[in-house]
């Protein structure tokens, strides 16, 4: 592996300008190609296999005036002084009703005097309107007529306030969190390099990227049926892989020019070294990412896959157009020229200091057993909550109080009763083809004597007969547990036993308990397999069994602690008003196993990262302790650097009004902070030092079956005709012989220069 990347960073170097002319062809030919492309088509939010998902499918053809998929807006009426039913406010009402079925996208709007849809005090109505296409299909026109009759409804003496999925649009501010989060990555890696050119770098190849899988989406959208939102992961990912990818690559380039090597020489040392960490580590994150469709969920699936092709494209510019870009910006990218003698920084002996990688790494490896117990104990205490966990989907009470959206739900609540803001769509389907209607009565008396359920509409059979439908109202909220064992009791066979039926329920209360349960479902399933997957591959990395072992046992830690802090802030309200939460609930349904597969993928490309060049210097030579302090010194001020690019990234999504992306910036931005900063940096080092020489053990009927990859470039340093560590006027190569022969060495992290008599 580091042979063939080597001579592939050799070869990009050599003709950097045509590597570098391919790209921009691929960029221009897949921009021309997504100019030509069909928009992309609406998000598919089917869930298969649930039984909302079966009942909407049957109201869709039994009932297909109902457009039970299409979007629906609730437009709340509330008298400031007096009743909606007298006659100004009924004036004003009935107007507004009018105006609103207008709309050519609108199927019907019911009049709140005709349905009965006024509170008991006559101070609030509300008006339902159903949209011939789903939310995703409506088009601005139609949301801006519906806002606008709002507005033009409003008065002194009249509230007007709208809810549903009609006025939800995809949340603003994408592109300005993704600004926010580049903003941020650049100043982190001009501190990381000190040179804007080579802190340049790794953003430029990032964006192009992302820009390159962002166009091959729009091309593949139609024919693949990839939703109008499937570039959103993929964005997010890309960004923070991309950059963390090609800062290794950039990273090793400089090093090894500082240790002597030629331009070229140096391009393919580090992307035959770092190379081979970014292709294992961007392997990582696809099989993390691709196996979101174990979980069976279309929207899922498509994000996993854009995002792992997105992925992939990160990884292939790390190893080709970097060391091509390296070889354009010729030797202004290297290091700046070293301190001259005196003006370095120097401990009390005259010795320069050592860098706080390696000052941490000498602390860990001097405490291993409380660093440790320390950290495990830490993310222990975080990850209580998470036992906790209930799970849900967003709806409008989670919005801020700002939102229209909101203030209707409370406008609901307050007038007619909680249970109003999530009604639940029952569908009795007769056996055998009989009548429906009887067995829709029956059901609907013996639910309309249940102390959980507020109110029973009236059933409604189908032309065919053979099927009825009716509305129940819970007497609690939509995200109460109550509610929730509501549904579980409405779908027990014995409600309709007597009757020779099929009783289904739909609605979004229904189909949020569904997709938690799918989810749970699939959760362990789809650990076994990604981790699974992931720890053949490390084994292969790594040529062990305990180092895959540890990094799968400290990605569940840090998965566990994010989850437990999302549960605390999101679910009990912790700091609830710091991070801008109108209303603590369930967490969102997907997010376990989305900061699963995500986390998984991102924690093991610290692992490798890190662990690699450990690695890399106990093959040549050194002991595991001073191979554990060699990784530091080397990797840790990059990984550093990673992580804090990664997790600027995810934590500007914070911002956004939006709970599901709130939610799922925090989860994302807290799990990396432990996994880099607890797990990689404090657990792993403590681990490696208390297993030693055993960590890097491979049983021989294992290592006789495991193929050698070289990932740490071992046959580099063999080359012949190559410099090696035993020739006394070859560059400092690492090895154990070099030590006490080779020139000072310039360590990259820091650019200070360490000499023989450092510790190392």
């Amino acid at each position: 592996m580091a042979s063939f990347l080597s001579r592939l960073g050799r070869f990009s170097f050599r003709r950097r300008w045509l590597v570098a002319l391919l790209w921009v062809v691929l960029l221009v030919g897949t921009g021309v190609l997504a100019g030509r492309a069909p928009t992309a088509p609406p998000n598919d939010f089917s869930m298969p296999g649930t039984e909302a998902q079966q009942a909407y499918d049957l109201l869709e053809e039994r009932f297909p005036e109902l457009n039970a998929d299409g979007a629906t807006a609730r437009v709340v009426f509330r008298a400031e002084d007096g009743k909606v039913t007298g006659p100004e406010a009924k004036e004003a009402v009935q107007e507004a009703v009018r105006e609103l079925g207008n709309n050519p996208q609108v199927a019907r709007v019911t009049d709140p005097y005709a349905t009965g849809s006024v509170s008991k005090d006559g101070s609030t109505a509300y008006a339902q309107v159903s949209y011939t296409v789903p939310s995703p299909k409506l088009e601005e026109n139609s949301r801006t007529a519906l806002q606008d009759t709002v507005k033009q409804a409003r008065s002194q003496e009249l509230t007007v306030e709208v809810g549903g999925n009609a006025v939800s649009e995809v949340a603003a501010g994408g592109h300005s969190s993704e600004a926010m989060g580049l903003a941020v990555a650049a100043v982190v890696l001009v501190i990381t390099f000190g040179s804007l050119l080579a802190a340049g770098l790794p953003l430029l190849t990032a964006i192009l990227g992302v820009g390159i899988g962002g166009l091959a989406i729009r091309v593949l959208a139609e024919p693949l049926g990839l939703g109008s939102t499937t570039t959103g992961l993929a964005t997010m990912i890309g960004l923070a892989v991309g950059i963390d990818y090609a800062l290794f690559v950039v990273s090793r380039f400089r090093a090894e020019l500082a240790r002597g090597r030629s331009r070229e020489e140096a391009a393919g040392h580090a992307v035959g070294t770092a190379g081979s960490a970014v292709v294992f580590a961007g392997l990582t994150v696809v099989i993390a990412l691709a196996g979101l469709c174990v979980v069976g969920i279309p929207i899922l699936t498509q994000m996993g896959l854009a995002a792992a092709g997105t992925v992939v494209i990160a990884v292939l510019i790390a190893v080709t157009l970097i060391p091509a870009l390296l070889g354009i910006c010729g030797r202004r990218i290297a290091l700046p020229r070293p301190p001259r003698p005196g003006r370095g920084v120097k401990d009390n002996v005259g010795l320069p200091r050592p860098s706080m990688g390696v000052s941490w790494a000498r602390f860990v490896a001097r405490r291993p057993v409380a660093v440790l117990l320390g950290g495990v104990a830490l993310l222990g205490v975080i990850a209580v909550p998470a036992a906790s966990l209930k799970m849900g989907l967003p709806g409008d009470e989670s919005k801020p109080d700002s939102t229209t959206q909101r203030r209707a739900y409370d406008l609901v609540a307050d007038g007619f009763g909680p249970g109003f803001n999530g009604p639940l769509t029952v569908v009795v389907q007769a056996d055998g083809g009989g009548s429906a209607q009887a067995a829709a009565q029956s059901v609907a008396k013996q639910i309309g004597g249940r102390k959980d359920v507020a109110a029973v509409g009236q059933p409604r059979p189908s032309k065919s007969g053979d099927t009825a439908v009716l509305n129940v109202v819970p007497a609690t909220s939509p995200p109460s547990p109550e509610t929730a064992d509501l549904v579980h009791a409405l779908r027990d066979p014995a409600l309709a036993s007597g009757s020779d039926a099929r009783v289904l329920v739909a609605g979004t209360t229904a189909m949020n308990v569904d997709v938690s349960k799918k989810m749970s479902d699939a959760l362990i399933p789809y650990l076994v397999l990604v981790v699974g997957l992931a720890f053949l591959l490390l084994i292969v990395v790594f040529r062990s069994l305990l180092v895959p072992l540890k990094a799968a046992l400290g990605f569940l830690l840090s998965v566990l602690a994010g989850l437990g802090a999302v549960v605390a802030v999101f679910q009990w309200g912790w700091l609830a008003s710091l991070f801008g939460i109108a209303e603590p609930g369930p967490v969102m349904s997907m997010m376990p196993i989305f900061m699963v597969g995500v986390v998984f993928g991102l924690a093991m490309d610290y692992e490798v990262f890190l662990v690699t060049r450990m690695r890399e210097a106990y093959v040549h030579g050194q002991s595991p302790t001073d191979s554990m302090i060699s990784g530091f010194e080397h990797s840790a001020r990059v990984v550093t650097a990673a992580a804090v690019i990664m997790i600027s990234v995810f934590a500007s999504f914070m911002g956004s009004d939006e709970q599901m992306l709130k939610t799922i910036g925090f989860g994302l931005a807290i799990a990396v902070l432990f996994d880099a900063f607890v797990v990689r940096m404090a657990l792993v080092p403590a681990v490696l030092t208390l297993l030693g020489r055993s960590a890097w053990h491979l049983p021989r009927w294992l290592d006789r079956l495991v193929p050698d990859l070289d990932v740490e470039g071992e046959r580099l340093k063999r080359k012949p005709g190559g410099p090696t560590a035993m020739d006394p006027d070859a560059p400092y190569d690492g090895g154990p012989d070099s030590v006490g022969r080779g020139p000072d060495r310039v360590i990259e992290t820091t650019g200070s220069r360490v000499g023989p008599g450092s510790g190392h």
